[in-house]
């Protein structure tokens, strides 16, 4: 197969993989009831594993990612999907409370996190046109998990006990992710260069990894990826609540999450698509203001119709901002750092992520209203919309012709 047509295969497994995982550590939220009933550990601390599972998430990124760059994605996401077998088959004999968070916590979100940083920098180096919208197609794959992984999860703890669960998911991991990891292949650009060569046709081409992580541009990155998920983490953490507490019943108000995440399918594609025609940063800054609205936009409804239209426009836009930072990085930095730079995202993305349900929860005991978070949530938004603002492309510079001797 030629790379053309290969480089759609690569998207394919990136979008495979990336459900997977995430829907394994997804998973939790569906079993939380159940563990603790046959447990008898508190939801709050069976819970805990999934906070400890993002900042293991947070804190693995960048070394997944940086790794996958020496050593190649293929070693990298095929360690990370057995880990995560194993890891869940683990978890489901844990003894203890401690042990459970340990082993879910730690070792599935660490696990989680070989694959998406490695795979959305291998995606970037297959493709020099419709990059955008690749990157997308593996964010959208991961945005499946919620419809397809959670759904499995919760027909299997309605017919067996939570441990012969998770040991059914983590076969179930191994059976699709392992396969799907053999597919994965560097980047031509990188396979057929020696390590340093030259990446992107910028000045970046003789940058050092460490000029790279010290750049403005990357610390930019950084900090636009953190105020962009600390903007639409609580909202999406606790709208279900908000609209309880307006009076729409449970059953109802979980539809409200379930609009937000197929709205956001549409988004990512979407946002691919404008960043290929119209440029990653320019399409990324006006998400980020469109995002910061869409979230002060839930002050306002109070009924299930108008939850159900800030929702959907809501999780188009923030979910069609994600991918985007892939496509930024792949348009300023070397290939050859590309999993160091797109873990360093991943990182700040995940503990941006981090601050919304103790954000949240804070802001209800204090104010017995959720208004404040959206607010606040707004401000983070221009925050992230500002700071994106100030991101300048490196300056292109154009090698001169070596003179000849006369």
């Amino acid at each position: 197969m030629n790379q053309s047509r290969y480089r759609w295969v690569i998207v394919a497994a990136g979008g495979l993989l990336g459900c997977v995982a995430i829907g394994a550590m997804f998973s939790l939220p569906v079993l939380l009831q159940p563990i603790s009933r046959d447990t008898g550990w508190s939801v709050t601390g069976v819970s805990t594993a999934m906070t400890i599972g993002f900042l293991a998430m947070a804190f693995t990124s960048m070394i997944w990612g940086t790794l996958s760059d020496r050593v190649g994605p293929l070693p990298v996401v095929l360690t990370g999907s057995i880990v995560l077998a194993l890891s869940l088959a683990l978890a489901s004999r844990a003894p203890s409370l401690l042990a459970f968070q340990f082993i879910f916590g730690l070792m599935v979100g660490g696990a989680a996190a070989a694959i998406f940083a490695p795979m959305m920098a291998t995606v970037t180096g297959w493709f020099d046109t419709h990059r955008s919208l690749a990157v997308s197609l593996v964010s959208a794959g991961m945005g499946m998990a919620p419809m397809t992984m959670a759904p499995l999860a919760a027909r299997l703890v309605s017919t067996y006990d939570w441990r012969t669960s998770l040991q059914i998911l983590s076969v179930v991991v191994a059976a699709l992710m392992i396969p799907a990891a053999l597919f994965v292949r560097r980047a031509p650009a990188l396979a057929s260069q020696p390590a340093g060569a030259a990446a992107a046709g910028a000045s970046a081409e003789a940058m050092s990894l460490a000029q790279a992580l010290r750049s403005p541009q990357f610390i930019i990155l950084l900090l636009t990826n953190f105020f962009c998920c600390a903007t639409h983490s609580g909202p999406i953490i606790h709208t279900v609540s908000y609209a309880i507490s307006c009076g729409i019943p449970l059953i109802s108000a979980v539809t409200i999450y379930s609009v937000e995440g197929l709205a956001g399918m549409g988004g990512r594609i979407g946002f691919g698509l404008l960043g290929d025609r119209f440029g990653a940063r320019r399409v990324l800054v006006s998400g980020l203001f469109l995002q910061a609205f869409g979230a002060l936009s839930y002050v306002f409804v109070r009924e299930l119709a108008a939850f159900y239209a800030v929702a959907a426009l809501f999780g188009f836009i923030y979910a069609g901002t994600m991918p985007l930072y892939a496509s930024l990085a792949r348009e300023n930095f070397p290939l050859r750092m590309m999993g160091t730079v797109i873990g360093g995202t991943a990182m700040a993305g995940s503990l941006g992520m981090a601050t919304g349900p103790l954000a949240g929860g804070l802001i209800y005991d204090t104010f017995a209203s959720y208004s404040w978070l959206y607010i606040g949530s707004w401000g983070m938004g221009l925050g992230a919309f500002l700071i994106a603002l100030t991101f300048r492309p490196f300056t292109k510079v154009k090698l001169q012709p070596e003179p000849v001797p006369s």
